[in-house]
């Protein structure tokens, strides 16, 4: 049945739904992008999956025990010796290049450089949800935020400290969903 589901994901709201035909199965708080960097709007399809996906975008340079973030990986620090570390993305979901969903906290406002975070166990049954070829609308506003999407638990992640830099940079990040 997977060829008949939908994703919507609504940007005001910050919530992500999957539809099977007429039935909801799936709705779940997200985090979207933060302004300068907004998740475009519009209709796609998942065009990629992958459990283990760094970022090429951003992430950490690492020399021995000096763990430096950045948002430049073509900038290393001056020395020599850096290694670029891409950012952690768990169950990544792409839509459009460089755009995708994938495990992360998720915030009460807009956090991301333009992905669609999902918490934890979340991310990987939304990543179960869908193949390659699903639909996703992503707009404003849907009319189910005013009725399913009225009563989703948001994670109070922006509470939670982040994790250390040295975690971020292991395989660790993959092996477990990102509840602390």
């Amino acid at each position: 049945m997977l060829g008949n589901r939908i994703v919507k994901v609504s940007l005001q709201n910050q919530l992500v739904y999957v539809q099977e035909g007429n039935r909801t199965i799936f709705v779940a708080a997200c985090t979207v992008g933060k302004a300068g960097h907004p998740t475009p709007k519009g209709v796609f399809q998942v065009v990629s999956k992958s459990v283990k996906k760094r970022s090429h975008s951003y992430g950490f340079w690492v020399k021995g025990n000096d763990i430096r973030p950045t948002e430049n990986p073509l900038q290393p620090p001056p020395g020599g010796n850096w290694q670029y570390v891409g950012y952690p993305m768990p169950y990544w979901i792409e839509f459009s290049p460089g755009y995708g969903f994938h495990e992360g906290f998720v915030w009460s406002s807009p956090r991301t450089h333009g992905c669609v975070r999902l918490h934890g166990r979340t991310a990987i049954e939304f990543f179960n949800l869908v193949n390659v070829g699903t639909k996703i609308i992503i707009q404003d506003s849907f009319p189910e935020d005013q009725t399913l999407g009225r009563h989703i638990r948001r994670p109070k992640d922006e509470l939670v400290p982040d994790p250390p830099a040295q975690f971020m940079i292991s395989d660790e990040a993959f092996e477990k969903p990102w509840e602390f």
